[in-house]
């Protein structure tokens, strides 16, 4: 690469593409033939020489093209992981660029922000999890790369003097001896993914940097197709769990119902029948039979309870306010607790997000029957800012003690549930002081967030 641009003769300006340099020696092939006809020996000798130049400079960018192509798709195939495609590119975008530094800046989901993901210096990878002191001017490269507008569809040169450069970061230059940054913008389909930045020194030859713009805009496009290709891969990847979840819920569920339910079902009708002719047994008989009844009963409300709560039934015959009014009926039957229910007029929210409401309800209402050891239970709900709801499940019992109050599997259950929408699920609680679960969802949520006070 450097040879390369050695034999281009040290000239210093702006990168151009092979299109635009063809067209250009098709206008210098024009001005040779005036010359020609002039006898101007040399002016001639200077057409030549930049004609030369300039079909050189085309030549370089074909080759850094048809290299980084090669060598990209190469490093696909044989590296495991994303992570590993980028510290080897990085590492070649470093030594080809005979640069000190070469660092991925990622614009996150919401695009809110910029945020640092790896970088190689001075022969080390450096990622997030592992930053240390040496690159704390990154957060100011982040902010920068993000808020100049002009970065985003461009690629862009900074010198170490830049006064477009936070000050920390020309600090940082000058204490490294880097004298310019490259950054070129991930683009895709007309979408910006981040940033790729190559640091280099000032070389004592002083020929110039179009050729490493070149290489990094060349390398940028193919990262951005590998970056992309992967979060494609990785939500693919999260759906098909998901929908194994789902047919894994599904599938205990029915055997819930086919095996044990039904299985209840038949012993509860066996001892009924018994009990209906054992009007000449001991009482002791009579007694066990009793509790057999009782037991086969609850275990059987229970059992279907378990497939609600695996299979919620929110449909379009049944809105969420009659669903919860039906959670809450069967809590009532297998439960001396008084149940409140305060419902505002809830509109539609979706299947979706209907049914990982009512998993909530059921999972808190459950909770609070079971455990809160209550004299009252209170559930509400009504709508946020017209669009959004709020669902609120409390009670007056015992409390959730510290160290169960974001464990389990009814808060796991309840938590994935809250993801799966974007929600915010709280969780209020304190000795002797009861349990308030809340369930908050608007269509704009925020990523979901598990508080637990106690």
């Amino acid at each position: 690469m450097a040879e390369e641009n050695d034999a281009l003769g040290g000239n210093d300006s702006a990168p151009a593409a092979v299109e635009a340099s063809g067209e250009c020696a098709g206008a210098i092939d024009e001005s040779v033939r005036r010359l020609l006809d002039s006898d101007d020996a040399v002016a001639l000798r200077g057409a030549l020489l930049k004609e030369a130049t300039e079909r050189r400079r085309a030549e370089c960018l074909a080759n850094i093209q048809t290299e980084i192509t090669k060598y990209t798709l190469d490093l696909l195939v044989r590296v495991p992981n994303l992570d590993a495609f980028f510290h080897a590119l990085l590492k070649t975008l470093s030594e080809e660029g005979e640069s000190h530094a070469a660092g991925v800046w990622l614009i996150n989901d919401e695009k809110q922000c910029c945020e640092f993901w790896m970088a190689h210096l001075y022969g080390e990878v450096f990622t997030a999890a592992n930053v240390g002191p040496t690159l704390h001017p990154r957060l100011a490269m982040a902010d920068l790369l993000f808020d100049y507008k002009a970065g985003w569809e461009q690629t862009i040169e900074y010198r170490s003097d830049d006064a477009r450069l936070p000050q920390v970061v020309r600090d940082f230059n000058c204490e490294q001896g880097l004298f310019s940054t490259v950054a070129a913008p991930l683009l895709l389909g007309g979408k910006n993914l981040g940033w790729i930045t190559l640091c280099a020194a000032e070389t004592a030859e002083g020929n110039g940097s179009w050729w490493r713009t070149a290489l990094v805009e060349a390398i940028a496009r193919h990262a951005a197709l590998a970056l992309h290709k992967s979060r494609l891969f990785e939500q693919k990847r999260a759906e098909e769990r998901r929908k194994a979840i789902l047919e894994e819920r599904n599938r205990i569920a029915r055997d819930i119902h086919d095996n044990l339910a039904q299985g209840f079902g038949a012993i509860l009708m066996q001892l009924q029948a018994a009990q209906r002719g054992a009007a000449q047994l001991p009482p002791s008989v009579a007694r066990s039979i009793d509790t057999a009844i009782e037991l086969a009963r609850s275990h059987m409300v229970e059992a279907r309870r378990s497939v609600g709560a695996l299979r919620p039934n929110v449909s379009d015959s049944e809105d969420l306010t009659k669903a919860i009014k039906r959670v809450a009926d069967l809590a009532r039957k297998t439960s001396d607790i008084p149940i409140d229910v305060h419902i505002d007029d809830l509109p539609r929210f979706g299947d979706g997000v209907e049914r990982e409401v009512i998993g909530i309800a059921q999972e808190a209402l459950t909770n609070a029957v079971r455990h809160a050891r209550a004299q009252r239970i209170t559930i509400r709900a009504s709508t946020v800012n017209s669009l959004g709801l709020r669902l609120s499940i409390a009670d007056d019992g015992r409390g959730i003690p510290r160290e169960r109050a974001s464990s389990g599997f009814g808060m796991t259950s309840m938590q994935e549930r809250a993801e799966r929408i974007g929600a915010s699920l709280t969780i209020v609680t304190a000795p002797r002081s009861g349990t308030e679960v809340v369930l908050a969802w608007e269509p704009t949520a925020l990523p979901t967030q598990i508080h637990a006070f106690n």
